[in-house]
């Protein structure tokens, strides 16, 4: 009998994972026939209902077990039979790191207790890292024959679809070009060798992407072919040769990609040899996986927290009046705790707070907010807390921190990549970046408004700055939709004593906004509000926030470009 309910345990996990994982396959093909017929709002649902499947078969798996041990549920000697089992299933799968998680996923619901048993699941620490992942990814790889024209006319041959290319011939000439001016300018009279890309399309928003890198003797170019689906037909909207401009794409402020992998590890060892700083976390979660991101997260910096000796401190920049913000110096992670009281004029709940954090999480972030994990039940070793630190968390967050023995136990906290806050940037940089940091902190209000959020709290303190230069919302707890909100003029004063008062003469709506009023909450200085004003002015206009209003609900997909340079545009269509 217990045999059979351990091989039975082991089974179901095992099986729900192959379901869910070939009903995330399922969705993320559809993004071909998005692209091909434009069904962009349709694509944006399709990401939602990806990202809700994991949990959807993570529960009905603990069902189907809860049935089948009964009273023994909670009985770790069998659980600890259950693991060695289902090892024994996943061992021949490349990514059996993936069934590790979803396992451990099922047994965190089991044992809903601090800390973690390695008797009972897989602990992320011990857990292989992609690394060592040695089996080369699918791919198309072409040698250098004499005319790089003649290369990319092999390699977009491997690439079809229902919209056919025309005038092919301009294209290939276009992107040719491109790639040997480009490559004339690092590598001078070396030879390009070799041209080699993945074989699934990567899909993200309006855009699909080829994404591959050039190669010669002792140098290799990440490249990234941009495609466009328009009225006028397909169009190669650019050309990305560089680590910097490739990283954008996969970034952790962008929509998960949707690409259909057979296997996902391989891939993952690929992309980390285009963008080698890039955190192994979040090209898994860019690409939808979002739990092996946090598993990779959790390992990375627990690993590195046990090889360094510095102090975790509170995060740089103002002191939150909702969250409590902690980093440690040597990383680039923050961890971010809800207060047990939030300072005035705060209103908030901590179960609303999550919700903002659940809907980003769900949400076209556009290159414009920070993809924050949840985490539950962290330790950390007390003695690594400056005590600052340690006294706010315990006195301003003590329903979330507890001390146990050495440990600080953290029940609940969101974890982000650290940025330099906007405030502070702006206070320390030249005037060259300054002017730069300010123009794209509007088109980074006008990147998420594009997308149906307004940020709520406009104040720079809130934003970040990464080290690609771009303006990045964090601060959600006053994030909301645009057409949630009802933008209007300011009214008239009556009479001089109306123009004197400190509050508002007239009523103030909870959803009202008042555009005019943004320049004196922005927070920059005099040189600051006058390139805000000079570059986007029509953003203190309360007409063009209703304009925007009318075409978000029309259900209009307004099209925010992922890249921060574009070249010439060139037309596959015929013409």
């Amino acid at each position: 009998m217990r045999e059979e309910q351990v091989k039975q345990s082991a089974q179901i996990i095992f099986e729900a994972f192959l379901g869910y994982n070939e009903e995330f396959r399922r969705i993320s093909r559809r993004a071909v026939s998005r692209f091909e017929n434009r069904q962009w709002k349709e694509g944006q649902q399709d990401t939602v209902e990806r990202i809700e499947l994991y949990e959807q078969w993570i529960l009905a798996a603990l069902e189907q077990i809860r049935k089948a041990l009964g009273s023994e549920l909670e009985d770790k000697a069998i659980w600890a039979e259950i693991k060695k089992e289902f090892s024994q299933l996943i061992q021949p799968y490349l990514d059996s790191e993936f069934m590790k998680t979803f396992y451990s996923s099922i047994t965190r619901r089991v044992f809903s207790t601090l800390g973690v048993d390695a008797r009972v699941e897989y602990i992320a620490l011990d857990i292989r890292p992609t690394a060592k992942v040695e089996t080369p990814a699918p791919s198309h790889s072409l040698h250098f024959r004499g005319s790089t024209r003649f290369l990319i006319d092999e390699l977009l041959g491997f690439y079809s679809f229902n919209v056919p290319y025309r005038n092919i011939d301009r294209s290939v000439r276009y992107i040719a070009a491109e790639i040997d001016n480009h490559w004339r300018s690092i590598a001078g009279n070396r030879p390009l060798r070799k041209v080699q890309a993945l074989e699934p399309v990567f899909y993200q928003s309006t855009r699909a992407y080829i994404v591959g890198h050039l190669e010669g003797d002792d140098l290799r170019v990440p490249m990234a072919i941009a495609l466009q689906n328009t009225d006028n037909g397909l169009l190669v909207d650019t050309v990305l040769l560089s680590e910097s401009e490739v990283s954008m794409l996969f970034s952790f402020t962008r929509s998960y990609f949707h690409v259909d992998l057979s296997t996902v590890a391989d891939a993952i060892v690929y992309l980390k040899t285009l963008m080698p700083r890039k955190p192994t976390s979040e090209l898994y979660t860019v690409l939808g996986r979002a739990k092996q991101g946090k598993t990779e997260r959790y390992r990375s910096f627990f690993h590195h927290l046990g090889e360094s000796d510095d102090k975790l401190i509170q995060a740089p920049g103002e002191k939150g009046m909702v969250m409590a913000v902690f980093t440690l110096p040597s990383n680039d992670i923050v961890f971010k705790v809800i207060r047990d009281r939030f300072a005035y004029p705060k209103t908030s709940s901590p179960q609303e707070v999550k919700a903002k954090y659940n809907l980003v999480f769900k949400h076209d972030r556009a290159g414009r907010l920070v993809d924050a994990q949840e985490f539950r039940r962290l330790e950390f070793p007390l003695q690594r807390f400056a005590p600052e630190l340690l006294d706010e968390l315990l006195g301003e967050a003590a329903a979330t921190c507890k001390i146990d023995g050495d440990f600080l136990l953290v029940e609940h906290c969101y974890v982000e990549r650290q940025l330099a806050p906007l405030n502070i940037y702006l206070r320390e940089t030249s005037a060259e970046a300054k002017k730069l940091a300010v123009i794209d902190y509007g088109q980074a209000i006008r990147d998420l408004a594009a997308t149906n959020i307004f940020p709520g709290d406009l104040l720079s303190k809130n934003f970040g700055v990464t080290r690609h230069g771009r303006v990045i919302f964090y601060d959600y707890d006053e994030l909301c939709l645009i057409t949630d909100c009802r933008f209007r003029e300011m009214p008239q004063a009556r009479s001089y004593e109306d123009e004197m008062r400190s509050d508002a003469w007239f009523y103030v709506g909870e959803d009202d906004v008042f555009p005019e009023q943004f320049l004196t909450f922005l927070g920059l200085d005099e040189d600051g509000k006058q390139i805000f004003a000079e570059y986007h002015g029509e953003l203190i206009s309360a007409e063009w926030w209703r304009n925007l209003q009318t075409r978000l609900r029309a259900d209009e997909v307004i099209e925010i470009v992922p890249y921060s340079k574009l070249r010439p545009t060139v037309s596959l269509a015929s013409g």
